[in-house]
């Protein structure tokens, strides 16, 4: 899936076709046996498609400065996840992007609508040849004063921690997978809080992989960003078998350093190691309530 999207862009000339949250969405949605998100294929479509929308709309149309166009998407993101009642949080990925990445280019939406019918078809396939479990889905009880306080809690702690990286152009120590990451952490019943050293090296290590594959490979000689892609995509997922933690945001920010400027990818790694321990700290300490649960299986 990642070496088709890479190839295609690479053959169109049209880099907003790259998604990395696709390297996640296979993760989450084709790789685990238990997808990690309660939702269903309607809702993986809509709302990646709403979020991708909503991330250029603001980017075309929003006159605020980039800090406040970010938490706007934050927010967008957090109601409707809240309306369509599930933890789908990449989607939050999805509508921040296009707002670093300044992107004006209506390919962008489509791409991923199209990307996202791509993977709901084949994991419907999947489910019928028992390649993997059907998912069932059972919409998330939310209550909706906590999830307004909850939210509102996520957006003022990142609006923070922003400032700083905002108001000096660092914006990759807050790469969107890590934002998604936050969120995910935020949820005091999330598996991947019982291992938090393990998520900052699974992060580190495949913002390292990425950048360090494109930055050889690519930059120095010159081959193509879809030979990186695959071999970028080998790695993490030897390394996902030999931890044992499927965690899709890992996928995500693999593939950021295929559409950032090349003279950012020597310090990305470090940049996601500091943003993902600064996160992973945060989420943990300021998130520990059960009332903090994105999500609570009514079953």
């Amino acid at each position: 899936m990642a070496l088709s999207m890479v190839l295609i862009a690479e053959l169109s000339g049209e880099k907003e076709i790259i998604f990395p949250e696709i390297c996640a969405l296979t993760i989450g949605a084709w790789i685990s046996e238990q997808q990690p998100w309660m939702t269903n294929k309607r809702r993986i479509f809509f709302l990646m498609s709403a979020a991708a929308l909503f991330g250029v709309l603001t980017v075309r149309y929003s006159p605020l400065p980039l800090i406040f166009q970010v938490c706007l998407c934050f927010a967008f993101t957090g109601i409707i996840l809240t309306l369509c009642k599930t933890n789908f949080v990449p989607i939050i990925s999805a509508c921040i992007l296009p707002v670093y990445l300044k992107t004006t280019s209506w390919i962008y939406p489509v791409s991923v609508a199209v990307m996202a019918l791509i993977i709901i078809a084949a994991q419907w396939l999947m489910e019928k040849c028992h390649l993997r479990p059907v998912n069932k889905f059972t919409p998330c009880v939310f209550d909706m004063k906590t999830q307004i306080i909850k939210w509102s809690k996520l957006l003022l702690v990142f609006g923070l921690l922003a400032l700083i990286p905002f108001k000096t152009h660092q914006i990759y120590f807050l790469a969107p997978p890590l934002i998604v990451m936050f969120t995910e952490l935020s949820n005091p019943k999330s598996p991947a809080r019982k291992k938090p050293v393990y998520i900052i090296g699974l992060m580190t290590f495949a913002a390292f992989t990425g950048s360090m594959l494109r930055l050889v490979l690519n930059v120095y000689l010159g081959f193509p960003l879809s030979l990186c892609t695959v071999l970028a995509c080998l790695v993490l997922f030897i390394a996902l078998s030999r931890v044992k933690i499927n965690f899709p945001p890992a996928g995500a920010i693999l593939l950021i350093p295929l559409i950032i400027n090349k003279n950012l990818l020597p310090m990305f790694s470090v940049e996601v190691f500091i943003g993902a321990a600064v996160l992973c700290c945060v989420s943990m300490i300021l998130f520990k309530s059960r009332k903090d649960s994105n999500c609570v299986n009514n079953r």
